[in-house]
């Protein structure tokens, strides 16, 4: 499958409403603006269904299944459209476990990849421990005509690890579907926390020599105010576009040629020394 080397990325930023259908329906309507924009592949946000449910220890959400009602609305609108969907994720009932899931559907809306978190937070108003059991399924690189793809999700964006081993992969983007903002009642004691969680995924793009691209919720849920703030940057940390505080979808033409030249200039990744990284997974 040959790439294309320029490509249009959109990202989708919303604010959840307590009924699925409603959340659904939004999704489906941005994700149709942003393919009006020539979007090609198209992000949504972390947990788009629902409000964001682990704020609180004791919230009740079934869950539901793959396929269900959410991954073929998505397998549909991605065909419809001829574009490749990250379908942000999902809070995915396997059995009797639990995963925070996304879904990639290629242009003709077959499902051609499935990730399941796997760092996991537990802090107050963010009890994701409660909810999702971490991912089986390692991580995951796709292959598509818009370029070879990795997703993770959220709280895998402070990882450098998670981000390495999709360029060891072989992915020239990388996009982290998210569901992060501010808590009243908590403050920002240890610095601006949007400024830190866009550099250290700048950080990931300069490192690996590849597209990053977050797509964050709105909207204020009780005491967490999210901010949004969803970006793409290129291959070398430089954010090309950034949304602000309201829903909608913003576009970005990124080029995979750029990735490969910041690759073969910097070396960052044929001058690894994994011999010496043993006490990482100590």
């Amino acid at each position: 499958m040959s790439e294309q080397r320029v490509i249009r990325v959109g990202l989708v930023q919303m604010a959840m409403d307590p009924d699925a259908q409603v959340n659904r329906d939004r999704a489906v309507a941005l994700v149709a603006e942003a393919a009006g924009q020539g979007a090609q592949v198209i992000c949504l946000p972390e947990l788009f269904t629902t409000p964001y449910f682990p704020v609180v220890r004791d919230a009740k959400s079934p869950g539901e299944t793959i396929p269900g009602p959410t991954s073929r609305l998505l397998a549909e609108t991605a065909r419809k459209h001829g574009v490749v969907l990250v379908g942000g994720s999902i809070y995915e009932r396997d059995g009797d476990r639990f995963y925070n899931t996304a879904l990639i559907f290629d242009d003709r809306g077959e499902l051609v990849g499935k990730y399941r978190k796997i760092h996991i937070p537990q802090d107050e108003c963010f009890f994701e421990k409660d909810y999702f059991t971490p991912g089986d399924l390692g991580y995951l690189v796709t292959k598509t005509r818009f370029g070879s793809i990795g997703v993770l999700i959220c709280y895998d964006q402070w990882y450098p690890e998670a981000a390495r081993m999709n360029a060891l992969l072989g992915a020239n983007m990388v996009f982290y579907p998210t569901a992060i903002g501010t808590v009243a009642h908590l403050g920002e004691k240890e610095g601006p926390w949007q400024e830190a969680w866009e550099n250290v995924q700048r950080g990931h793009a300069i490192a690996n020599g590849m597209v990053v691209a977050a797509a964050n919720r709105v909207g204020i849920e009780g005491d967490t105010t999210f901010w949004g703030g969803s970006f793409i940057c290129d291959a070398f940390g430089q954010t090309k576009i950034r949304a602000g505080a309201e829903e909608g979808v913003i576009v970005q033409d990124v080029d995979l040629d750029h990735g490969e030249v910041v690759r073969e200039g910097w070396g960052f990744l044929r001058n690894r020394r994994p011999d010496s990284y043993n006490q990482i997974t100590e």
